[in-house]
């Protein structure tokens, strides 16, 4: 069937707009404007107070310095040590013995196959040990493993060692020669196995150079080894007095620690806190170190030359609030005779002179509220008095001038759905955090909501978090 040649069109329905859509679409563009003002808006944070402390503290690495004593041998042969390192001796203490033959060597080599038992005591002591490099072991520091390693092993040997003495004495009988020869402490004190070179270092005599623990070489005297006459045996530390030298960079931290004399310690080995005398040193190249100085603690430390400490310098309590937080804000100062209390209520204000249509002086009781008091003088808010204003004293003729003011360092309390200034008294502050005296009379209170960025509000603002 032809078409006749008419050509068909498609038809378009009119867009019929009703109130429904135009609501909706109402609707949808004011959703869009409030997300993306949202955004855009930097939203007010509250922050709960709550009681904390801030401490100043600075850890160094130090080097400990002892009276130390290395005693060398007079003797050439294989050397058994009797006396456990980081144990007192006193004189006459058996401390080594040394084998001229080899032949008490042999027995020792030859009764490590057998069976040895140790004591609790003994047993103890290992744990113990073996424990406390555990809790302290640093994965960077890996060659406090080797470390441990010859401690463990000279301490088993020294153990042992007690358990065939005895022997020693009947080798020497049935030989009817003395070759095994007994060496005792010729002083009293704490005896280690390790020499280092910093042995008679003194304070003025460090360098930075000697704080790189990269550079630091540690020679272990090992029990069952052959030496020579005039090789060192051992190291005894005469003195209870010791000190820790640490290299301090700042000037202020310097100054601080002069002024103290005096300043609280914490070994982070084993948290044990001590107090060090304070003296400072500084050496031809320009570098300033602070040597410590300890009257205990040292037998504990005997086997260490690098020691981690903190500075206790402050520890301040109070509420903790932070720093963005803090504003300063100015107000009036007038004297306290002018405030009153009057009104509807019982708060305080004070007698605003002010002027009817007539042009006569009389006197308006303005309420206001108090937020920082002297012994003489009030701060009050200024949203109501205006520099110039004039106020009279109660029961007098006398006015004051209001012209005065003050800054006082406070915070936005939003207790109460609005930003109140509240003055605070900054006890110690840090990078991030003050601690404030806590239970002022116009100040802040444990769980008192503030607003976290106080630069984002205004006096009296309503805040919605």
């Amino acid at each position: 069937m032809a078409d006749n040649g008419r050509k068909v069109t498609k038809y378009r329905r009119p867009l019929n707009l009703n109130i429904g859509m135009l609501i909706f679409a109402a609707i949808f563009i004011y959703v869009l404007i409030g997300v993306a003002a949202y955004f855009k808006t930097e939203h007010i944070v509250g922050y709960s107070v709550k009681e904390g402390s801030l401490s100043s503290n600075s850890i160094y690495t130090g080097i400990a310095l002892r009276t130390e004593e290395i005693v060398t041998s007079s003797d050439a042969g294989y050397i058994n040590y009797f006396a456990r390192e980081g144990e007192r001796v006193a004189v006459g203490n058996l401390i080594y013995t040394v084998d001229e033959t080899g032949k008490l060597s042999d027995y020792i080599h030859a009764s490590e196959s057998g069976e040895n038992t140790l004591s609790d005591d003994d047993l103890s002591e290992l744990k113990t040990e073996i424990t406390a490099f555990t809790s302290r072991f640093d994965r960077t520091q890996f060659m406090d493993v080797y470390n441990f390693k010859y401690s463990v092993e000279g301490t088993v040997l020294k153990l042992s060692n007690y358990n065939i003495l005895e022997n020693a004495s009947a080798l020497n009988g049935a030989s009817g020669t003395s070759f095994v020869n007994y060496r005792n402490a010729a002083k009293s004190g704490i005896v280690t196995y390790y020499i280092d070179g910093f042995e008679g270092l003194k304070p003025e005599a460090l360098t930075k150079e000697l704080f790189d623990q990269k550079q630091y070489e540690k020679q272990h005297l090992v029990n069952n080894e052959l030496i020579a006459k005039g090789d060192p045996v051992y190291k005894l530390s005469t003195s209870e007095d010791w000190s820790i030298v640490i290299y301090v960079e700042d000037e202020d931290i310097v100054e601080q620690l002069v002024e103290k004399e005096v300043v609280e310690v914490k070994f982070l080995k084993n948290q044990y806190t001590s107090w060090g005398t304070v003296d400072p040193y500084t050496n031809e190249a320009g570098d300033t170190f602070v040597s410590l100085t300890f009257t205990n603690s040292m037998i504990t430390f005997c086997n260490d030359r690098f020691i981690d400490i903190e500075l206790l310098l402050e520890d301040e309590k109070g509420l903790k609030i932070p720093n963005s937080a803090i504003v300063e804000k100015e107000f009036f100062i007038v004297p306290r005779e002018y405030l009153t209390k009057g009104g509807n209520s019982n708060s305080d204000g004070v007698l605003l002179e002010t002027y009817d249509e007539e042009g006569n002086a009389t006197t308006e009781f303005v309420p206001t509220t108090i937020y920082d008091a002297t012994e003489t003088e009030y701060y009050l808010d200024d949203t109501i008095l205006r520099a110039g204003n004039y106020i009279v004293k109660p029961e007098s003729t006398e006015k004051f001038a209001i012209s005065k003011t003050g800054s006082l360092t406070g915070v936005y309390n939003i207790n109460k759905g609005y930003a109140d200034f509240k003055q605070v008294n900054v006890l110690y502050e840090n990078e991030e955090y003050s601690i404030v005296r806590s239970n002022t009379v116009y100040g802040l209170n444990v769980y008192d909501h503030i607003v976290l960025d106080a630069s984002l509000v205004n006096d009296n603002q309503f805040i919605y978090e």
